[in-house]
């Protein structure tokens, strides 16, 4: 496969960072999001943030919360912008029943780890996540600054 046959890799709206810190990541998966027109503009336009936001199951769906898309302000009149509305994510059915099963078990938690775009539509990765102890996150910070050193060390020494 040559370069002018690969398919171009999805374009990343919004990254969750925090999820990385906060969270064992165990399992990815994509899900469709359900948006109005002018989300869809704001999204092109890279007012969205995911930070804050979580997966719940509702009724044997899932919603997304706390993900913020601000409105534009050339948004159309008639539309009442609300940035922190609950959004469905759209999954199959067995792959959600498969994640409720795995999210009632203690100490598992859904959460969106990013948005992207996917064949012309919004995506949002989201993972089956268990909570990070102190001491899990303080490893975290020693192992990133240990790395970060060692870079420091070998740009140093290449000069």
């Amino acid at each position: 496969m040559n370069a002018t046959t690969r398919k171009p890799a999805a374009a990343l709206i919004a990254d969750n960072k925090k999820a990385h810190f906060n969270y064992h990541i165990e399992e990815r998966h994509e899900a469709g999001v359900v948006l109005q027109g002018w989300e869809v503009k704001a999204i092109r336009d890279g007012k969205v943030q995911i930070t804050e936001g979580y997966v719940v199951v509702r009724d044997g769906e899932l919603f997304l919360i706390g993900c913020l898309i601000h409105p534009l302000r050339t948004a159309s009149t008639h539309v009442r912008a609300d940035s922190a509305r609950t959004r469905k994510l759209l999954m199959h059915k067995d792959e959600i029943r498969r994640l409720i099963g795995k999210v009632e078990q203690k100490g598992y938690t859904l959460v969106p780890l990013n948005l992207h775009w996917k064949n012309g539509r919004v995506k949002c990765d989201i993972a089956l996540a268990r909570g990070k102890a102190q001491h899990d996150k303080r490893e975290t910070i020693k192992e990133r600054e240990g790395k970060r050193e060692v870079e420091r060390a070998l740009k140093h020494r290449t000069r």
